[in-house]
């Protein structure tokens, strides 16, 4: 009998386009916008201002206390705020899945359009508050007749730090509500009856299955960190360099073009490799 393919008529098959001419626009399209960008990067930060090919720009930039510090502080805000992210997102998805209360399902889906704002309106509306000449600081000068208010902390280091778990929180909380809907409620009711503590329900039966979800929300958040922009600039911290805003300073500010595409090639690698985590957490965790 013989295939759909063959059933066609001589002409038709012949016109048959290769599978494998598919494919070519789209990896065209991929190659000129994204890849061939990446390349001239790359080929930049070997391409000394003095000319000819060179691996010189790397051993400047790594040897330069710059870029140790803004390595160190990338780090150090990441995980910090990946940190409060999960403790945070934990606790508010807990509240939201298993406590009743008027709007929970209004505050659900809030969370799937928060995750739609820019970084930077949720740092603007930080700074609104706490700011220097902010809500909070203008009701207390107004209160007390002082000559500024006690709410300094957004321009340090700290200030980025809760921005940025302001901000990010609701991407672990995604998957976690997602997990805890899943939940078999007849393991809480059992658990509940056997006169299981609700703290000890928490850690022994509904932990265990948001592990792969807090996982999963956890590797995305501290991917999203590492290369977090619009935050640090925002907020305005002095002394607050990450990878990212170095890129700017090398490129816009001291046009110090192969300097910044190092950093850039190391925040890339940095980038790629955690990504590569997270698609294997998220696979395992079925995110």
């Amino acid at each position: 009998m013989p295939t759909a393919v063959e059933a066609l008529p001589a002409g038709i098959r012949a016109r048959k386009v290769p599978a494998f001419l598919w494919a070519l626009p789209p990896v065209a399209l991929l190659g000129v916008f994204f890849l061939y960008p990446l390349f001239l990067v790359g080929r930049q930060s070997v391409r000394p201002d003095a000319g000819g090919t060179s691996l010189q720009p790397y051993a400047d930039v790594f040897a330069s206390e710059a870029f140790r510090e803004a390595l160190g502080t990338t780090v150090w805000l990441a995980v910090g705020a990946t940190v409060g992210c999960l403790v945070l997102g934990f606790a508010l998805a807990l509240v939201i899945a298993f406590v009743p209360f008027p709007g929970g399902k209004a505050v659900s889906r809030f969370i799937d359009v928060f995750l739609s704002f820019p970084s930077f309106l949720i740092t603007l509306a930080l700074l609104f508050v706490y700011g220097t000449k902010g809500m909070a600081n203008g009701v207390w000068t107004d209160a007390t007749g002082a000559a500024e208010g006690p709410f300094q902390f957004l321009t340090t280091p700290w200030g980025v730090l809760l921005a940025e778990i302001t901000y990010f929180t609701p991407f672990v909380m995604r998957p976690l509500l997602a997990a805890f809907s899943q939940l078999d409620t007849a393991q809480l009711e059992v658990a509940s009856s056997l006169g299981a503590r609700p703290a000890r329900i928490v850690r022994r039966v509904i932990l265990p299955e948001a592990l792969p979800a807090l996982a999963a929300g956890g590797s995305l958040v501290l991917v999203m960190c590492l290369n977090e922009f619009g935050i640090v600039l925002f907020t305005g911290a002095k002394g607050v360099t990450t990878l990212p805003m170095l890129v700017y300073g090398k490129a816009i500010l001291e046009s110090d073009y192969p300097a910044a595409c190092v950093v850039a090639v190391v925040n890339i690698a940095i980038f790629v490799g955690l990504y590569g985590l997270y698609r294997v957490v998220s696979r395992r965790a079925g995110a």
